[in-house]
């Protein structure tokens, strides 16, 4: 049997700005059909029963009031449906004074003296449903000075976002309700300090106790002056965003968003009066599922733009390796989520180039080739052990360090495909002949692309060196979950003052990048310091 739904009493006029339904759709009853915008509230329209939508009777825009069609029901079944499904509102009762009979709702009422001030208890109305609303928004605070009907908190109960009006001027001296607290009929929002002669008797509600609280709202909002004039249009209700303005949607949308885990601030709108409809959410979420990692940089950090390099001259577009990619990826996350500082130093290796020198022939018949890098190596390795949060990570709580027992150390190898970091195990074990053929051994595997990927895990630290191309200076990226990382520059002869006169030394730049949450800056600068002593005289590694 098909019926006409009409709008029920809603407390004046309000305009369609959502339609969740549309023609052919098969409805339960209790469902949302539309969403209506007043200037105190927005609210969501129920189905009375279920059934399928024949036709529609409205339009985005509309302007409606108590008894103008909404849709036209084929119902499912006239058993269930109730006496009068929308029974109209006698006016007259509607607007019956409250009878002055002497009982305590009118001494409750009566006017004190004009010199008086007294403290009122705001309550919330009748909230309809099954009377229990969610706080999302707090709009007044302790000792502020407020106007009658000025809004004092939005609430959101699974059909409507509502903001509760005062019922009089006065100061807030006391706000009781707090953020996401569940309030229903009755409950106290606060203690309002009203004087006498600005407040008002507020006449006591004819309602039976199920009447939505839409109603309570528009009956509050008819006690206030009407406006010769609406110079804006009313603000949306929601939660703070967007630079302090309000996010605009309804409690579909916003149920929604929560159950997605989407910030509504984030999310473009495309319904009227810029509010966000259930599309733009849905949409927000496909465009972060369909954006490529790469394409991001970091969270809530805005992506570079595209740019058309064709534009300006001719282009060709090169893919990058594999390695490169996962190289690109890596240090990304690092740079991100590791706050960086960088000691620089500089350290006398003259006499380690001299003992170099000596033990050329010696490395020679061993078959190895001496370099600073095992050198480097080893006294890395006593520094671990003398400075153990260097040989540490971040447990993944954040409020512990894992120190390790053990001395693994990369180094960073240059290949044609990318930078690989293969790991010398239990170096502070090893002797200086015996690191050098293990450096070499691995340098080839990975420019050979013959390294393992166990032979690349478990490092405790990782030098990388420029030093065979130039530069002084530069800032490596950590490799987490390590927490420093040395880098290494070109040594140089330069002129340095021993007290008497300036003497010719060889000084090696280095460059300690590290995880400012676990080393201080004092600890990097004495780890550079004391690896300055022990590369001026290799002997101290012997100790």
């Amino acid at each position: 049997m098909s019926e006409l739904i009409r709008v029920p009493d809603i407390g004046g006029e309000g305009e369609v700005i959502e339609i969740l339904v549309k023609e052919g759709d098969h409805i339960e009853a209790e469902q949302s059909l539309l969403t209506l915008e007043s200037d105190k509230a927005s609210m969501e329209i129920p189905a009375p029963r279920a059934g399928v939508i024949k036709s529609l009777k409205v339009k985005l825009g509309d302007k409606l009031k108590e008894g103008d069609a909404l849709l036209e029901l084929d119902s499912e079944s006239q058993a269930d449906a109730p006496a009068a499904a929308n029974p109209p509102v006698d006016e007259a009762e509607e607007e019956l004074p409250q009878p002055e009979d002497g009982g305590a709702a009118s001494a409750d009422a009566a006017q004190a003296p004009a010199s008086a001030e007294a403290s009122e208890e705001i309550r919330v109305p009748d909230l309809g449903s099954d009377g229990k609303a969610r706080v999302i928004e707090i709009l007044v605070k302790e000792g502020e000075q407020i106007n009658a009907d000025q809004s004092l908190v939005t609430l959101e109960s699974d059909k409507a976002s509502m903001e509760i009006p005062s019922p009089k001027a006065g100061t807030v001296e006391r706000i009781a309700v707090q953020l996401d607290a569940e309030v229903g009929k009755g409950d106290l929002i606060l203690h309002l300090r009203t004087s006498s002669a600005s407040a008002k008797p507020q006449p006591s509600s004819r309602r039976s106790p199920s009447e939505p609280a839409k109603a309570t709202i528009a009956a509050e909002a008819d006690r206030a002056p009407a406006p010769t004039a609406r110079s804006a249009d009313p603000a949306p209700v929601g939660a703070p965003s967007r630079g302090g303005s309000k996010v605009h949607a309804g409690p579909a949308v916003r149920m929604l968003a929560r159950e997605l885990g989407v910030d509504l601030g984030q999310v473009s709108a495309s319904g009227p009066k810029e509010r966000i409809l259930k599309e733009d959410v849905q949409g927000y979420v496909k465009q972060r599922l369909n954006t490529p990692a790469a394409a991001t940089s970091g969270s809530g950090i805005p992506a570079i733009p595209a740019v058309d390099f064709s534009r300006f001259g001719e282009t060709e577009e090169v893919p990058m390796g594999r390695l490169m990619r996962l190289a690109s990826t890596n240090l990304h996350r690092s740079w991100l989520n590791i706050p960086h500082v960088t000691q620089f130093d500089s350290v006398d290796i003259s006499d380690v180039e001299e003992f170099r020198q000596a033990q050329k022939a010696a490395a020679e018949k061993a078959g190895v080739k001496l370099t600073l890098l095992p050198i480097l190596l080893k006294a890395c390795a006593r520094l671990l052990r003398e400075m153990p949060d260097f040989n540490s990570s971040l447990a993944p709580s954040g409020e512990a360090l894992i120190r390790k027992k053990y001395v693994h150390i990369g180094f960073a190898v240059d290949t044609p495909g990318g930078l690989l970091v293969p790991v010398i195990r239990d170096v502070d074990s090893k002797s200086l002949l015996q690191l050098a053929g293990e450096a070499a051994e691995l340098a080839e595997k990975a420019r050979s692309k013959k390294l393992s990927p166990d032979a690349m895990q478990g490092a405790c630290f990782t030098i990388t060196s420029l030093g065979h191309i130039g530069g002084t200076g530069f800032t490596p990226i950590i490799n987490p979950p390590e927490v420093a990382i040395l880098g290494v520059s070109r040594s140089s002869l330069q002129p340095v003052w021993d007290g008497k006169a300036f003497q010719p030394r060889m000084l090696l730049p280095l460059s300690l990048s590290y995880d400012h949450r676990v080393i201080n800056g004092a600890a990097a600068a004495r780890f550079t310091r004391r690896l300055g002593d022990l590369l001026g005289d290799i002997r101290t590694l012997l100790l």
